[in-house]
């Protein structure tokens, strides 16, 4: 396979091509030449486009698995199409599958995918049994056998012993405990954020406090358990107040080894939009208000918020198609996710492009790839002024929970390489 990427702009603060426009020759899945002009043979594939910009692969910090368990929702195979789509080449996997991601015999599955596929799983493995949040799982075992990290995936950590003893080991093997703040008592019951909004709509509301109130606990446990890193132990995924943002700014400057992510769709959309009742709106955390939505666009700005995932979650007509408050939350973000931080995240394209290629990658103690000669080609092809509407018909997950179809969006991925693999954008 040899592919000759034509008169890309290279973004990539680590390469030594770094904001220059060249030719890319990838051949065998190496980047054989880079090069201001690459002459082409009959053999080769020529990727050309108006606007052609390249960074390494696009890393999705967390998404939500459905396979094995739950495939009419989404296989990996639909989960790749969707993922290349979007131009991401790595994925992240929460543990909540069925059977639970908690044996190696259970991650084995997807690195069996991955070795022949163009897109490579990762996995959080579950911290306990089931993802009850009782009984530890075998992480040294699980750590081991290639789980980048730790979490019970949508099931919050309520009992503070085993978060602050799970920090305590996580410690000890160097990697990350993943957790989602959520007070699940304060929540209960609750279908949106808790405001006007709500009030208005007669729903029952999600309050800030029982997110915020997690991650002051963990905090405490964190400065409680004395734990020494260079890099961040516990991590918050998916935030969504501006008191949550303010609470991990203040810990960071303290010295403690935090970080934490947002979801893309988080950018987009507030709790003012579910004025309709669309279910594919409806999110956990939920949209929140303004002045959330702007203390995030800050937190990214100064680097508070350390990187940003899809939090990709189908879910299909039976558990969405429904009143409101008996509907499923979650959405799916994989082929929007650009899009979306692009039109709304108001970051320059080099930051947002770290956030979505090296912050993650660090976190995730994974080596980092480069746009070098020699290095294996694991390349995104991009262009960032690119205004499209997103379409039902466009979705290639099963499931078809978007909260974008017929919005309007800026920035598409044209074509990813990876794996000695390569898929272009139609």
């Amino acid at each position: 396979m040899k592919i000759l990427i034509k008169k890309a702009l290279i973004i990539c603060a680590h390469s030594s091509f770094n904001n220059k426009t060249m030719d890319i020759l990838v051949s065998d899945g190496i980047i054989a030449n880079i090069s201001e002009n690459i002459d082409s043979d009959s053999e080769t594939e020529i990727w050309e486009f108006n606007n052609s910009h390249v960074s390494i692969g696009w890393l999705d910090f967390s998404l939500h698995l459905k396979d094995p368990g739950t495939e009419w929702l989404e296989t990996l195979d639909s989960m790749q199409s969707a993922a290349l789509a979007g131009g991401f080449t790595e994925v992240v996997g929460f543990p909540n599958t069925h059977p639970v991601i908690q044996t190696k015999e259970s991650m084995g599955y997807f690195k069996n995918f991955s070795d022949r596929n163009l897109l490579q799983i990762h996995n959080f493995a579950a911290i306990t049994k089931n993802c009850e949040g009782n009984d530890f799982t075998d992480m040294m075992d699980l750590h081991h056998h290639g789980a980048v990290g730790f979490s019970d995936g949508n099931h919050a950590l309520q009992n503070a012993d085993i978060l602050l003893k799970s920090l305590q080991y996580l410690h000890a093997l160097n990697t990350l405990l993943v957790t989602k703040p959520e007070d699940k008592y304060l929540s209960m019951f609750g279908q949106m954020h808790e405001g006007l909004q709500s009030t208005l709509l007669g729903l029952k509301g999600i309050p800030s406090a029982s997110e915020e109130i997690m991650i002051m606990r963990d905090l405490k446990l964190l400065k409680y358990a004395n734990l020494s890193s260079e890099t961040p132990i516990l991590h918050f995924s998916t935030i969504s107040t501006a008191e949550s943002v303010e609470l991990i700014r203040k810990a960071k400057a303290d010295g403690l080894p935090v970080s934490c992510d947002i979801s893309a769709n988080q950018l987009a959309f507030l709790d003012t939009d579910l004025a309709g009742f669309d279910t594919n709106l409806k999110s956990k955390p939920p949209y929140r208000a303004a002045s959330d939505r702007e203390a995030l666009k800050a937190g990214l700005a100064d680097g508070t918020i350390d990187t940003i995932c899809t939090d990709h979650n189908p879910l299909n007509e039976e558990l969405k198609n429904l009143e409101f408050d008996l509907a499923d939350f979650g959405a799916i973000g994989l082929q929007t996710a650009f899009g979306a931080i692009n039109t709304h995240s108001e970051l320059g394209l080099s930051t947002l492009i770290e956030k979505l290629t090296v912050s993650n990658r660090k976190l995730l103690r994974q080596p980092l790839p480069n746009i070098e000669v020699g290095q294996k080609a694991n390349l995104t092809v991009f262009d960032p002024t690119l205004n499209y509407v997103f379409k039902e018909k466009d979705i290639v997950s099963l499931s078809k929970n978007s909260p974008f179809i017929e919005k309007e969006l800026k920035g598409k991925a044209l074509g990813v390489l990876n794996n000695k693999q390569a898929f272009k954008n139609k």
